[in-house]
């Protein structure tokens, strides 16, 4: 009986609309995580109580667009710092895949390694593309010094983003 209806389970799973969770609002507070970085470092969303915190989500480390941003961040990484603002990537892309990319393109922030996608499904950047298989979508998260989500980026251009964000951390930060 089962190997009659493995074909179409299978098919089902593959043809299935893709799985997309709600994001966190604006105004409340972030959802935590606990992930590890490129160099196998553990990060919480308390270690950065007190200070403005960037948390990107990309699908794919090696990717164009996702390299892209990443050097984007790269080459502002001063301006996020003289600000005491931290920086955080995250994708399903595991610990290793993190540190040969950060390795590639000097990488100055961590990268943190969301294999099971749990965190990238609370925050809603979680897409599932069928047969148990997902991605983060490219979305990011301006969380203040008390943990609040203050702005959320659905849709992202990796060209000009770390430009986007850092204005807006401009404005945010005066307004605080």
């Amino acid at each position: 009986m089962y190997k009659s209806i493995l074909p179409t389970l299978l098919c089902l799973c593959l043809l299935s609309p893709p799985v997309v969770a709600d994001s966190p609002s604006e105004g409340q507070p972030a959802p935590a995580f606990r992930l590890q970085d490129q160099g196998g470092t553990w990060h919480e969303l308390g270690d950065y109580q007190g200070q403005w915190l960037v948390l990107y989500f990309y699908p794919k480390d090696f990717t164009p667009g996702c390299t892209t941003e990443a050097c984007t961040f790269r080459d502002d990484i001063f301006k996020f710092r003289s600000q005491n603002i931290a920086l955080l990537g995250v994708s399903m892309d595991d610990v290793e895949s993190h540190q040969k990319f950060a390795e590639e393109y000097s990488l100055p922030f961590p990268l943190l390694a969301d294999d099971d996608g749990e965190v990238s499904r609370i925050y809603g950047t979680y897409l599932g593309i069928g047969g148990g298989v997902g991605i983060a979508k490219r979305q990011t998260f301006l969380i203040d010094p008390d943990g609040l989500l203050v702005k959320h980026y659905p849709k992202v251009d990796p060209d000009v983003h770390s430009a986007q964000v850092m204005a807006d951390l401009n404005v945010l930060m005066v307004a605080d």
